[in-house]
């Protein structure tokens, strides 16, 4: 079952990749010599990449923290039980 954050997670995500998509064909169509638009499009790639490493980075971080949270959780439980 999904929960809303996953939904807002999926739809951020489908925005974010269809603007990069749109951002690279405008740039492949706009009236700028080809090299001129090969160079454009590969930094802003390498921005990207170094933005989705981080956001990456980011999610294992707080989904560590979110499993370090349950297994506390689940302990204190146990404890309660016992």
């Amino acid at each position: 079952m999904c929960d809303n954050k996953e939904t807002v997670t999926g739809i951020g995500l489908g925005i974010a990749i269809g603007a990069v998509i749109g951002l690279a064909i405008g740039m492949l169509y706009a009236p700028r010599p080809g090299e001129e638009t090969r160079e454009i499009l590969r930094e802003k790639a390498e921005d990207y990449k170094h933005k989705a490493a981080e956001a990456i980075s980011q999610g294992r971080i707080k989904a560590a923290e979110a499993m370090h949270k349950g297994e506390e959780k689940l302990a204190g439980k146990k404890q309660a039980s016992a």
